[in-house]
């Protein structure tokens, strides 16, 4: 709840900047591991694939997350903690107002601050790809909820690579 506090404060600095467009927060589980993560997206403004009053757009993501594993080294009890910086861009399916239902997906490249050990999950490198696919709502008052699954790995160029998977909610409001 504080975090949403205090995005909202800092609405009137972003509303200035063009180039921020909406900030959000989500909060992210996996297996014996759970993530909070802050970012702010700037919209294409582009449109394809125009019909019936939607059409296809996108926005840059970028964000800053925490990771917090709870079997580090395949041990109960014993944590992790990893700082993620991500840059994602992200295709929208959309009504064209930006209101409503949305679909999204996106593939976007991550650094991890120490590598992944964790619950039998290794990562063995510090770069990773990031990608998702979901869904959600923006409201008529521009707060936005969504939900998606999203997947982190380094696309097999170095073992091990077991993978990163995450179930993330997320909450944002456009400026």
């Amino acid at each position: 709840m504080l975090a949403l506090a205090a995005l909202l404060s800092l609405q009137p600095a972003f509303a200035a900047d063009t180039l921020v467009d909406s900030a959000a927060v989500e909060i992210g589980a996996g297996s014996k591991v759970q993530m909070i993560r802050f970012s702010a997206q700037s919209n294409w403004n582009r449109s394809w694939f125009e019909s019936n009053g939607s059409h296809l757009s996108g926005y840059w993501d970028a964000n800053l997350a925490q990771w917090r594993g709870n079997a580090y080294q395949n041990v109960s009890g014993q944590h992790q903690n990893i700082t993620v910086v991500g840059l994602t861009p992200v295709f929208r399916y959309e009504r064209a107002d930006k209101k409503g239902w949305y679909a999204e997906g996106g593939i976007g490249v991550t650094l991890l601050s120490e590598l992944y050990d964790n619950d039998d999950n290794r990562l063995s490198t510090h770069f990773q790809f990031g990608d998702h696919i979901g869904a959600g709502y923006v409201f008529d008052n521009k707060w936005e909820l969504g939900a998606k699954i999203q997947h982190y790995s380094n696309g097999g160029y170095k073992k091990p690579n077991s993978g990163v998977n995450w179930l993330v909610v997320k909450a944002a409001y456009h400026f």
